[in-house]
C-alpha cells in the first residue's frame, strides 16, 4: 500500500529556505529538538483557543505519530525530511522541513501547504499570511535552528 501524500488538497502556500554552515546531521538535531522545545510556538492555551488537533505534546519526536500542540509527524526521514500535519477550526496544514547537505553546509527549507474553509478560514488566512506575519516567524524559525546547528 502507497503512503498517503499528506499535502493531499493542501494549496502550497510558500517555501523559505536557509544555509546552514553545519552537516545535515547535526542540522536535523537541532532541528528536531528546536521543535520539541518550543513546539513551533503553538502554546497550550491558543491550541485550546482554536481548538487544535492534537491538541497537546505525545510520543518522541521525531518519531511518526509524535504530536505537539498543533502538530503531528506524518512522516520523518532522519536526517532528510521532516512532515508535520494539523489542523484547527480555521484551516488544515502541513508544515514540510527538508534537509539538502551540500559540502560543509546544509540547505534547510519549511514549505507550508495549507487550506482556509469558508469565510472565517479567509479571515485567519488574511491575518496569518496576508499580514506577512507567517513569513516571518518561519524565516525567523529557520534562522534559529540554523544558529543552534552551527553552535552544536
Amino acid at each position: 500500500m502507497e503512503p498517503t501524500d499528506p499535502t493531499s488538497g493542501l494549496p502550497f502556500i510558500d517555501e523559505h529556505q536557509v544555509r546552514v554552515a553545519a552537516p545535515a546531521p547535526r542540522t536535523w538535531d537541532a532541528l528536531t529538538a528546536w521543535i520539541a522545545h518550543t513546539h513551533l510556538g503553538v502554546s497550550s492555551g491558543f491550541a485550546h483557543l482554536v481548538g487544535t488537533e492534537p491538541r497537546g505534546a505525545a510520543g518522541t519526536l521525531p518519531q511518526p505519530g509524535s504530536t505537539i500542540p498543533g502538530f503531528a509527524v506524518a512522516e520523518s526521514v532522519h536526517g532528510k525530511r521532516l512532515t508535520l500535519v494539523g489542523r484547527h477550526r480555521f484551516s488544515r496544514y502541513a508544515l514540510i522541513f527538508s534537509l539538502a547537505e551540500h559540502s560543509d553546509e546544509t540547505l534547510l527549507s519549511a514549505r507550508s501547504h495549507a487550506v482556509f474553509p469558508k469565510l472565517p478560514g479567509a479571515l485567519y488566512r488574511g491575518l496569518v499570511i496576508g499580514s506577512g506575519g507567517h513569513r516571518v516567524i518561519v524565516r525567523r524559525m529557520l534562522r534559529d535552528i540554523g544558529r543552534s546547528a552551527e553552535r552544536r
